[in-house]
């Protein structure tokens, strides 16, 4: 038997309120523009269902999602950026989108940056399709930058389709 242990795998559980002061340094890291204390506050106690990413023990991302009626929106995702490229990201993304279908929503939306080309080539590639853009939606250095929106609908892998008559 090895005295080393192996690492922890990945996991992910419920971001919690006291999760918040580790949580603001990766914000902080993350985002030229990013949340403040007292949103992540706001959305737990309005209890939006958020989810917070932990390898080997350490909080290395999370993210929350807003749902209503059968639309689920995803309002901050984020990796630490001292962690990423090792697909946790796509890890996480996934799992905020399980969330939603757990949730009952039929279709996700997201904004995000047109800048963030590492955001958008990840939203693509994991099915969703730009319906629009909000000008000046996000603050910038010089002035607004534009969202490009995006959503995915969410369909049940067990619906079988009815074959020909």
């Amino acid at each position: 038997m090895s005295a080393v242990s192996s690492p922890r795998p990945l996991a992910l559980r419920a971001l919690r309120e006291s999760d918040i002061d580790t949580l603001m340094p990766i914000e902080l890291r993350g985002y030229p523009f990013p949340w403040t204390r007292g949103i992540f506050v706001d959305c737990l106690r309005a209890g939006y269902p958020a989810l917070a990413l932990e390898d080997d023990g350490v909080l290395v991302g999370y993210g929350v999602l807003s749902i209503a009626a059968d639309e689920a929106h995803v309002l901050n995702v984020c990796v630490d950026p001292q962690t990423q490229s090792r697909g946790l990201g796509r890890f996480l993304f996934r799992a905020l989108v399980q969330l939603a279908r757990d949730h009952g929503a039929q279709r996700v939306f997201l904004e995000v940056r047109p800048s963030n080309t590492p955001a958008v080539a990840l939203y693509h590639s994991e099915g969703f399709n730009e319906i629009g853009r909000r000008p000046r939606y996000y603050p910038a250095r010089e002035g607004r930058e534009d969202a490009l929106v995006m959503a995915m609908e969410l369909v049940d892998d067990d619906i079988q389709t009815m074959p020909p008559l």
